[in-house]
């Protein structure tokens, strides 16, 4: 991240209690029109008495014909689902979504830090729908590198989330979180998208996450880590995962309006290789770069043999200063950009040569396990 003026922590967005209790942070305007949505694709169809079959949920449209938040969140709401991990001592409370199912049974997304607590089999993953109804969990995979996990629960015909386009996001968009914040499951929090391609680090050295965040000032707080955010129609466009905070003396923070989600486009990818195979990949540019290089763009410690860099003839001591269209600042965003990508696609790198002067690099990435 670029220095600020203020000092700036970014945290997971991860409750460490359960306090039980219901909160709603959004007001509603008077729904005028009545209309059913499609628990699975997400479809509208006009209600001439306000009622739905068992397929559907009930929903309220706005006579303009512009979907209201209300609206969005009876879509929503029942794919949305909390996540318990308890362990000896002590646990985590989390968010999920309900992203693919079948007769038996029902995968959930969240964030690896969520599950991470009970990973290695010393504790119990519970997860809460929204009707209140709670089924024991097993993870299926999950991904350190970009904080994603994939739940699987044995229920099935549930809710499915609509997902949406991150790449077609513009800030000012309106953006609804929903989650369970402190405990408080069926929680939702409404604002804007603040920024987009925001470079964020999070996690303890070494196993970092680097998250091409998008950016909002809808409140995320503890607990909504792994839960949703959606445009105004209820489509996922990103993963809540973290939250900022100004530097103090207490372990837990609030959110002061900057949160950040992993965009839905590149978390996609990795979710349903974890459901195909249990396991996801991430792309390799073939370097490493050297973290204590102060200056402007990205600074080359290290070329990986056998990988792109080192065929496109990248040298040691090359500073990256863009990658396609996006200006690199530091390590972190080239770290960041490079991620964001598909093993095997092909980017264009723009870098300041040792020996001077500058030269673009095509260097189509590797693959490599990404946990």
């Amino acid at each position: 991240m670029r220095s600020t003026a203020a000092k700036v922590i970014i945290g997971f967005a991860l409750g460490a209690t359960t306090v039980g209790g219901v909160a709603t942070a959004v007001t509603f305007s008077s729904p005028v029109v009545k209309a059913c949505a499609d628990n699975r694709t997400g479809a509208l169809y006009a209600s001439t008495d306000g009622k739905c079959s068992t397929t559907r949920t009930a929903v309220d449209l706005g006579g303009s014909g512009t979907t209201t938040i209300k609206s969005t969140v009876q879509k929503v709401s029942p794919s949305v689902v909390s996540v318990d991990v308890t362990i000896p001592g002590g646990g985590d409370t989390g968010s999920g979504s309900i992203y693919k199912t079948d007769a038996t049974s029902s995968y959930i997304v969240t964030n690896n830090h969520v599950i991470d607590a009970a990973a290695t089999g010393t504790g119990t993953i519970t997860v809460e729908l929204d009707n209140g109804d709670t089924y024991p969990a097993t993870l299926v995979g999950r991904d350190p590198i970009y904080d994603l996990a994939v739940l699987k629960i044995a229920i099935g015909n549930e809710p499915v989330i609509a997902l949406g386009d991150s790449n077609s996001i513009s800030i000012g968009d309106s953006a609804i979180a929903f989650g369970s914040p402190l405990g408080l499951s069926r929680t939702v929090t409404s604002g804007i998208i603040s920024s987009i391609n925001r470079p964020v680090i999070t996690g303890a050295t070494g196993s970092e996450a680097y998250i091409d965040a998008i950016q909002t000032d809808a409140a995320i707080n503890p607990g909504n880590s792994g839960g949703p955010l959606t445009d105004s129609q209820g489509r996922m466009i990103g993963i809540n995962s973290a939250i900022a905070s100004l530097g103090s003396t207490s372990s837990t923070s609030g959110s002061i309006g900057l949160g950040f989600a992993i965009p839905i486009n590149e978390a996609q990818r990795v979710i349903n290789e974890i459901i195909t195979t249990g396991k996801s990949t991430r792309p390799v540019l073939g370097v490493s770069f050297d973290s204590n290089y102060t200056g402007k763009g990205a600074k080359i410690g290290a070329i990986t043999p056998g990988y792109g860099a080192e065929k496109a003839g990248v040298p040691v001591g090359a500073i990256i200063t863009s990658i396609d269209t996006y200006k690199i600042a530091d390590y972190v965003e080239a770290i960041v950009r490079i991620r964001a990508y598909k093993p095997g696609a092909t980017v264009s790198v723009t870098a300041t040569l040792p020996t001077g002067g500058t030269k673009v690099f095509t260097i189509v990435l590797g693959s490599a396990p990404s946990n």
